[in-house]
């Protein structure tokens, strides 16, 4: 994984004041975030350093040790500097003090000693040292921020068609050559789902991607989130989808569904992209057990079938008569010729078999077949006719599948 430099206040003015302090105590000095991370450290000749310091730079990480956790509460619950005891028997003494802005607190700077135990000056310097180290921090996280919301601006605008693809390419520092992957994420619709519910999808899936993925962009459109992902093989992609689906549904306590695009070498294909993230999302949140991320591949089918109930609702004077006449027949009359005819058309035409399926006498289902030609009109005779029959069946046992995002009227977040 990969962490923006400028999201984790990281900034030559953090080295600068990290080797400030240890100017005045005589020891190395490391300045950290709340995860534990070194942001900068001090780099003075002959500064007094031990091998844990040494471990903490390299991995630009501080190593676990079981009583660590503890410590760190002790310094962020201080008002100023305080001195610890060391956790190790090659350990160097070391002071600490938390880094503040106001209440907020931004990371901690820890300093080993130096050849004589810690004085007034070199707590002085660990307070100003704090106060500087959070200005820096607050300035580069405004800075991530702005720059989140322009990579944001520049995705939304491409979607929506109104920026170019050279407009988006420059905006987000694209290649020349660069192999993009759209994925959409969307909560499924579920009985009392409401719109605050997008609004948190969307902080969590920036946060969540801003920690993730530093070349990741991410905006908002209706209700579904974008995130697009430059030079990540297929493999990879959907692997990251399926990690942010489960830890943006445990965040919502909702299910997330997410789709993964075809990869493409063109940004200006983006749009298209788009629809295929529609179109799976649409399918995907409308169903319970839908999976948790899936491509067009995988939902080819009902894809399919939701653009033909598109057709069919704009052009009603397609649907065949009798079908609807049939469908009103058995609610007011509780016959059972729909059910008996798809279960017909689902067996491929073996009336043995879907008679078991049905649990009746293979002649009840003959006779109902008969029935349904003579009150209908519908002729099962014909391929043509059987497709259509069954494609009018079908689309009345799908689900709702309302488009998450209308590709006309998108409100922008």
């Amino acid at each position: 994984m990969t962490g923006s430099p400028n999201l984790s206040g990281t900034s030559e003015e953090l080295f600068a004041v990290a080797n400030a302090i240890a100017a005045v105590i005589g020891g190395s000095v490391a300045i950290e975030d709340l995860d534990w991370r070194v942001l900068a450290y001090s780099s003075l000749p002959r500064q007094r350093i031990d091998e844990l310091r040494r471990r903490g730079i390299l991995d630009r990480r501080v190593p676990d040790q079981p009583a660590q956790l503890q410590q760190y509460r002790q310094v962020l619950a201080a008002q100023g500097v305080i001195r610890l005891p060391t956790l190790e028997p090659d350990e160097l003494p070391r002071a600490a003090v938390a880094i503040r802005a106001g209440d907020l607190p931004l990371g901690t700077i820890w300093a080993i000693e130096g050849d004589s135990p810690l004085d007034s000056a070199g707590e002085s310097a660990l307070l100003d040292g704090a106060r500087l180290a959070a200005l820096h921090m607050l300035r580069s996280r405004s800075a991530a921020e702005l720059d989140l919301h322009a990579r944001a601006d520049a995705l939304r605008g491409v979607l929506t068609g109104n920026r170019t693809a050279e407009e988006v390419s420059f905006h987000l520092c694209l290649p020349e050559t660069v192999r993009l992957t759209l994925l959409g994420f969307a909560h499924a619709r579920e009985r009392g789902s409401d719109p605050p519910l997008t609004v948190r999808l969307s902080a969590a899936a920036t946060q969540h991607w801003a920690a993730l993925h530093s070349d990741a962009a991410v905006a908002t459109v209706g209700r579904t989130v974008y995130v697009l992902l430059p030079n990540d093989p297929p493999a990879t992609c959907r692997r990251l989808a399926e990690q942010a689906a489960v830890a943006l549904s445990r965040t919502l306590n909702a299910p997330v569904r997410g789709a993964l695009s075809r990869p493409t070498h063109d940004p200006g294909a983006l749009p298209l992209l788009r629809t295929d993230v529609d179109d799976i999302l649409r399918v995907t949140t409308a169903d319970p057990a839908g999976p948790a991320v899936a491509s067009l591949r995988d939902t080819h089918t009902r894809v399919v079938l939701a653009h033909l109930a598109d057709e069919l609702a704009r052009h009603p004077e397609l649907r065949h008569p009798g079908i609807d006449a049939m469908v009103e027949h058995d609610r007011t009359r509780r016959t059972d010729y729909v059910m008996s005819i798809t279960a017909w058309l689902d067996a491929v035409g073996n009336v043995g078999e879907a008679a078991r399926r049905l649990t009746v006498h293979p002649n009840t289902l003959k006779y109902r077949l008969r029935r349904a030609r003579d009150l209908f009109g519908i002729d099962l005779d014909h391929p043509d006719d059987r497709l259509s029959c069954w494609l009018q069946l079908r689309l009345q046992q799908e689900p709702s599948v309302e488009t998450p995002t209308s590709s006309g009227s998108d409100p922008d977040r």
